[in-house]
């Protein structure tokens, strides 16, 4: 089989896989299957049987019902799971939010959760994943599009559909249970499919375009690990939206984005017909032998260049992302004074790593036994109360938050994520100077590895629950680089609506696990 006509069958096939979005209400089953996106076989996490998962959609102010289905036998493997559907506020379904022993028990083979929320007043590029041990590295990953009809950015675009969802992903041959004290990728994997190093010359992922239309292309990092700089070769792209929120166009030529992060950018498919390198590269020099790479294909170019293949070298960046220069598209106050320590409630966060573990101001986050959530609907009325001791910050109701978050220059830049919230990043990982009139909204952020970087951001307690904030490199995250903020502690049993079905999870998961051992 030719280059061109592998090419085609790829982009057929993996048109119809992404196709097949669901959502607003469906059923979300989780299986174990052997697939191998880099050529490498292996056992995976999967939901819906893909990887990436299939892409789930909605409209703003949507209800949406996602039936999530155990039907893990892999016991090589986590079997019990849980799902977070990352960036979405989860206002007043706190229970629904998703991360094992902070909001809910896992759902065990066998079983189902049904995850009932609005997306209330969001709109934007979101994503799912499992939040339970390190079962995401394992494939258990997918995007989340919420559509609005009232786009502000709408007439920047013509195209903006399942076909415009881009992913990046690490991607392990070893499993997560499996893995070496430092953890190291094989291969990206950009819309689910890559090669790595020495390996077989697996097709890469190709994104059609057509000659003279704008493209709204939504990146979403769905990676364990790493950050990767992107970038098309010979397009500019004009960034319109940041996690979730609208900004002012931002023409840059390449996007480092950390894991977690999403970013809707306008590509304007206005050069000549042909093919171009789509590109995805991680920072440290060691992985330089990967291929990071997907094909920008504008119909007709196979005409234009038999070979398919781009023959462009990797360009130097002249404009790259700045967070700096990233702005809402609406004026946003930022709560609190304009100063640093400004806020009703300020909070430095210091992190370290000692032997292995991550720790934040001297502790080590440990899932509790019994979830965060329960624990506060149990009665414990006082944060200082709640477990795990220690990592757990309680936050009154309406008040102003700043959290100052000096670098860990080890193992970094570590890409901080905020559950239940958006935030103001008044301080950004490169600068010494703040910004409380128009700082990038956002909810994950690079701290970044400078020796003088201090991130801060600012939020608003309008949202009771506990939150998590979280190093979104899992490894870390599971190596302890957590914390819980318990939100308006009073006013959680009256926020969260709670079922029967979510009241079993504890019950039905601790009888699974001293019958079988198994997680």
């Amino acid at each position: 089989m030719n280059r061109l006509l592998s090419l085609l069958l790829l982009l057929a096939a993996t048109s119809g896989r992404v196709s097949a979005a669901i959502g607003p209400s469906a059923d979300l089953e989780i299986v174990n299957l052997n697939i191998a996106p880099d050529g490498f076989n292996r056992s995976t996490v999967l939901a819906g049987g893909t990887f990436p998962g299939p892409l789930i959609q909605g409209n703003k102010n949507d209800d949406f019902a996602i039936n999530v289905i155990d039907s893990l036998t892999d016991t090589s493997m986590n079997v019990a799971t849980s799902i977070h559907w990352h960036g979405l506020f989860q206002k007043g379904t706190n229970y629904a939010d998703g991360p094992a022993f902070v909001t809910q028990c896992p759902i065990v083979p066998d079983n189902s959760f049904l995850y009932k929320f609005q997306a209330l007043e969001q709109a934007g590029t979101y994503w799912y994943h499992s939040h339970f041990q390190n079962q995401y590295c394992d494939g258990l990953r997918g995007a989340l599009v919420v559509y609005d009809p009232d786009d502000p950015h709408a007439a920047l675009y013509d195209v903006d559909d399942e076909s415009t969802v881009i992913t990046l992903a690490d991607w392990y041959h070893y499993l997560s249970t499996n893995a070496p004290a430092v953890p190291d990728f094989s291969a990206t994997l950009i819309n689910g499919v890559g090669r790595y190093s020495g390996g077989p010359t697996e097709d890469l992922a190709v994104v059609n375009v057509t000659a003279g239309k704008r493209y709204r292309f939504r990146l979403v990092s769905i990676s364990c690990d790493p950050n990767f700089t992107f970038s098309i070769d010979g397009h500019d792209m004009t960034i319109i939206e940041v996690d979730g929120n609208n900004v002012e166009p931002l023409v840059v030529d390449s996007i480092q984005i950390f894991a977690g992060q999403r970013y809707s950018f306008v590509l304007n498919a206005n050069q000549t017909v042909d093919n171009y390198w789509i590109r995805a590269l991680p920072p440290r020099q060691d992985y330089t032998g990967l291929i990071n790479l997907a094909v920008l294909h504008y119909d007709g170019a196979d005409n234009a260049n038999p070979t398919t293949d781009p023959t462009t070298d990797i360009p130097t960046s002249s404009s790259p992302l700045v967070e700096t220069n990233l702005h809402p598209l609406e004026p946003t106050g930022v709560p609190g004074d304009a100063t640093p320590g400004g806020a009703d409630i300020n909070i430095n966060l210091a992190l370290a790593l000692n032997n292995g573990q991550f720790t934040v101001n001297g502790v080590a986050f440990e899932p509790p036994s019994v979830p965060v959530l329960l624990q506060i609907l149990s009665g414990t009325q006082n944060a200082s109360d709640l477990l795990p001791s220690g990592s757990i910050y309680g936050l009154e109701a309406n008040k102003s938050v700043e959290l100052t978050i000096p670098a860990l220059i080890v193992a970094g830049p570590h890409p901080i994520h905020l559950h239940g919230h958006s935030f103001h990043v008044v301080r950004s990982a490169g600068n010494t100077s703040y910004n409380f009139d128009n700082p990038v909204v956002r909810d994950v952020v690079s701290i970044g590895t400078g020796s003088t970087d201090i991130v801060t951001i600012r939020f608003f307690t309008d949202n009771p629950g506990p939150w998590f904030l979280h190093c979104h490199i899992d490894w870390h995250l599971n190596a302890g680089l957590a914390v819980v903020f318990a939100e308006d502690v009073p006013d959680v049993p009256a926020q969260d609506i709670t079922s029967s079905a979510w009241e079993n999870l504890c019950p039905t998961y601790n009888a699974f696990v001293n019958s079988t051992g198994n997680t």
